[in-house]
């Protein structure tokens, strides 16, 4: 994980029927993604969208030398 998504660790993904989910946005609390998540159920009332914290462990510190 670079060091930009550490500052932001809430991610909003859209769900896409047929498709692997689309991250595309991160935010450094849960309001904003929740203020951002109800303007685009707005602009797309039938658009599924799930926010969720990134605890997931950074690539170079996992071990791949074993």
């Amino acid at each position: 994980m670079s060091y930009s998504p550490s500052l932001h660790p809430w991610v909003m993904i859209r769900l896409l029927r047929g498709r692997p989910p689309l991250v595309f946005a991160r935010f450094w609390n849960p309001s904003d993604a929740r203020r951002y998540s109800h303007t685009l159920k707005q602009l797309m009332p039938d658009g599924k969208f799930l926010i969720f914290l990134d605890k997931s462990l950074p690539m170079e510190e996992e071990d791949s030398e074993s």
